[in-house]
């Protein structure tokens, strides 16, 4: 008599599919939009805040500056529109370092996607933020006299560029969210980031009255090209330089933090 012994076999996820990556990875970015949308006060810090900074700005500095709150609006309304989506940025890293901490990736490495369509997906999806951000900045500004002095498209232009580094820069914060133990941990490195990048800029006061050490700063911090292609773009003035500056940073900042972050990811789990 001859036994026959059935061997368990073991499921092994597909890999996925050609342009599987994608179709996963807008999945994701689905699922961190309604999260967003489930929890509406995860949009204060861009909604309200930019709003702060505006009033702080204008009516207590604006006077003693530029000498007229007007004036001093104008220039400084596009660059706290970048300021603030670079803000809205770190809300990616937090959120990818807590849901890692209450083991929801855990559940997407049993599915047959790729390792990074979890993190594209939530980069992705994190976009509605920065369009929030500058739409009530907008809306607020211009209620209070901020005029575009250009034409639509090019201020769409500088929108949509915004959004382009907002989102080339998330990435570090997405690298720093997978290195953290604690999303405050993500908080804590990403200020220390965030700030002398956003205010060693002439987005307050022009380059000319700050010291040497601090104007070599501005002229190289990849910010201020940012921001100078956003007032070129709606105010007026050179736009070539600052947009190429700023899609030459964007592009370096995908290189090389994605796949270091794809590379934590991939360590952490």
């Amino acid at each position: 008599m001859t036994l026959t012994v059935t061997r368990p076999t073991t499921t092994v996820p597909e890999s996925p599919r050609p342009f599987g990556f994608v179709r996963h990875s807008l999945a994701l970015a689905r699922r961190s939009l309604i999260k967003t949308l489930r929890t509406p006060e995860q949009l204060l810090d861009v909604t309200l805040q930019p709003v702060i900074f505006v009033v702080v700005y204008v009516f207590l500095l604006g006077g003693a500056i530029s000498g007229s709150t007007h004036d001093y609006l104008q220039l400084l309304l596009p660059a706290i529109m970048v300021q603030t989506v670079l803000f809205g940025g770190m809300a990616t890293g937090v959120n990818l370092n807590t849901d890692i901490g209450k083991g929801v990736f855990d559940r997407f490495r049993s599915l047959p996607i790729a390792r990074s369509a979890p993190l594209v997906g939530s980069v992705l999806g994190d976009l509605i933020r920065y369009v929030v951000a500058i739409v009530s900045l907008l809306g607020f500004g211009y209620a209070i006299g901020f005029r575009i002095q250009t034409d639509p498209l090019s201020a769409l232009a500088a929108c949509l560029l915004t959004i382009l580094f907002a989102f080339s820069t998330s990435w570090v914060f997405v690298f720093v969210g997978m290195l953290m133990r604690q999303p405050g941990g993500v908080q804590g490195v990403a200020f220390l980031v965030l700030f002398p990048l956003t205010f060693g800029t002439s987005m307050v006061a022009p380059k000319e009255s700050m010291p040497g050490w601090l104007q070599a700063w501005v002229n190289v911090n990849p910010v201020s090209h940012v921001m100078d292609a956003a007032r070129g773009l709606m105010l007026g003035g050179p736009v070539a330089g600052p947009v190429g500056w700023t899609l030459l940073w964007s592009a370096a900042f995908i290189a090389v933090f994605a796949p270091l972050a794809v590379r934590a990811y991939r360590i952490r789990l």
